[in-house]
């Protein structure tokens, strides 16, 4: 089963969130309409329901909230038709429509589109599923212009945990009042012996509220050394999109004791060096005493 968005913006045709979410700023008393295309991509019938849902951001992660919970932003959304039986392997369209009261008040809110099939226990089955899809959305309600998006990488750092799994860590502050989704890659150059690594791809799932702060994460290769690194980190979101760059090290806890382990062995091999160089001078001055006295 799938959903996915049929239109969008041609002010936001180079902005890829548009694409895939509705991204959009509205007047109060505004209204606007988007087609999407529902899927059922099994090889049986099925009857899928369509509504708006609320969803908000926690934790640096869009989140869905259960079931049906409604928001202010669901009870200005309604979806036509409210339901479809879709023949196997066949779609349908249905369009969304957001109507702004008068009223509103300013500020960025979220929901989702939801197209949810249930399958009811039956002689075969003794537990029912269900199976939800959805779109995005992202609404800014306010007299004039869209604010600006915009965020900052603040600062970059390198580690290894306890398993000896490097990754590089980056605080980012989101410096709107839009939500921002932190897609990206990092690269680095100027390693050990000069050599090259990357790009690795930034873990997914970061939204940062307006205003908001928080981590995005890029793992790496195990096997890459310690370092130093040049690293050059690229986030985008949107049509908005920022570079950063710093040196690193990938040194952890693991790396650490391992780093002490081998200071210890050669500090070890040193002193044994010394004993061994200490008897050699010894026994030379002994043997140089033994001639002399002879003579």
């Amino acid at each position: 089963m799938g959903i996915r968005l049929l239109e969008a913006p041609v002010a936001r045709r180079n902005d890829s969130r548009a694409r895939m979410y509705i991204v959009d700023h509205l007047k109060p008393g505004t209204t606007i309409k988007r087609k999407v295309e529902i899927s059922n991509k099994s090889s049986a019938p099925r009857r899928i329901d369509l509504y708006a849902a609320a969803a908000g951001i926690e934790d640096n992660a869009f989140a869905f909230a259960p079931m049906r919970t409604a928001n202010e932003l669901t009870r200005w959304t309604r979806v036509t038709p409210p339901s479809a039986r879709l023949d196997p392997n066949s779609g349908a369209e249905a369009e969304i429509t957001i109507s702004v009261p008068r009223t509103a008040r300013a500020g960025e809110r979220y929901a989702v589109v939801w197209a949810e099939s249930r399958v009811a226990p039956d002689a075969t089955r003794n537990i029912g599923s269900v199976t939800r899809v959805g779109v995005r959305i992202y609404l800014d309600v306010g007299p004039g212009g869209e604010p600006v998006s915009d965020f900052a990488i603040e600062k970059m750092t390198g580690t290894r945990d306890k398993q000896g799994r490097p990754s590089v860590s980056a605080a980012v502050r989101n410096l709107g009042r839009r939500a921002v989704d932190l897609s990206g890659t990092l690269g680095l150059r100027d390693g050990p012996g000069g050599i090259t690594a990357g790009p690795f791809r930034a873990a997914a799932g970061i939204t940062l509220a307006p205003y908001g702060k928080g981590t995005v994460t890029v793992p790496l290769e195990p096997g890459l050394p310690d370092g130093p690194w040049k690293a050059a980190l690229t986030l985008q979101s949107g049509t908005v999109q920022r570079t950063s760059t710093a040196t690193v090290t990938l040194a952890g806890e693991k790396r650490t004791s391992h780093t002490l382990r081998y200071a210890a062995v050669a500090a070890a091999a040193a002193l044994a060096a010394g004993a061994v160089a200490l008897v050699v001078i010894r026994r030379r001055r002994r043997n140089s005493g033994q001639v002399s006295a002879s003579g």
